[in-house]
């Protein structure tokens, strides 16, 4: 399976460092699944035998006039070609549209990174049924390349997504197969997943993986989301 950890606006450098070490040296104990890391920008490092490092954002660029942002330059500095897009905080919180979201995932496709492409609805769309629901998602899809090699889909229901309120698993299953019709890339689920509900998750047929923010915040948490589904 696919573990990938978001920190989002949470860690420093120096506690990314010792994250870093204490999980490789965790996960070099037969762990048999792709790990992925997302620290905040000013916690880039290089990665590890076990740990993809990523970044969760970048800007279309190389570099340039673009305040408080980053771009290539700064991500090839460690070597970062992994990219979380897409997801729902910065098109919540942001106001990224899925113009900005597509010009971003077109840039670094054409760059060859590895894309974590998130996609969610809010609580209001799932209320107004399945169909409304699959409506809102396939909009997420416009300008997005879904045969991408390098992509990877995350569904991460905003309404589940640090309130401790996990999809269940009925409707994780069917968004899950209703996407699996649409695209071929490995499909990730994230909405606070933690160690009480990952098994569950994880015995989903549809699920490739998850995008774990809170639960992952701690190395040793962490891993034993790891080890339950060994």
């Amino acid at each position: 399976m696919i573990f990938a950890a978001n920190f989002k606006c949470n860690h420093t450098r120096n506690s990314t460092k010792s994250y870093i070490e204490t999980l490789n040296k965790l996960l070099s104990n037969n762990c048999n699944h792709e790990c992925f890391v997302f620290p905040p920008a000013t916690a880039l490092i290089d990665s590890t035998k076990n740990i993809t490092i990523g970044t969760q954002n970048a800007y279309s660029t190389k570099n340039g006039a673009y305040t408080g942002e980053i771009g290539l330059e700064q991500l090839s500095e460690f070597s970062i070609k992994t990219i979380l897009i897409g997801h729902s905080e910065r098109r919540e919180i942001l106001s990224e549209s899925q113009e900005v979201v597509a010009k971003k995932f077109q840039f670094f496709m054409e760059q060859g990174f590895k894309i974590i492409y998130c996609i969610g609805e809010p609580l209001e769309v799932r209320e107004a049924g399945f169909e409304s629901v699959m409506n809102y998602l396939a909009e997420q899809f416009v300008g997005i390349d879904i045969s991408y090699p390098d992509l990877i889909v995350a569904y991460e229901p905003i309404w589940a997504i640090g309130t401790g309120r996990s999809a269940t698993n009925d409707e994780i299953t069917s968004t899950h197969k209703a996407l699996k019709s649409i695209i071929k890339a490995p499909l990730l689920y994230g909405g606070s997943v933690n160690i009480s509900n990952i098994k569950e998750i994880a015995e989903i047929n549809e699920v490739d993986g998850v995008l774990v923010g809170s639960a992952s915040l701690d190395s040793y948490k962490f891993y034993e989301l790891l080890k339950s589904v060994n």
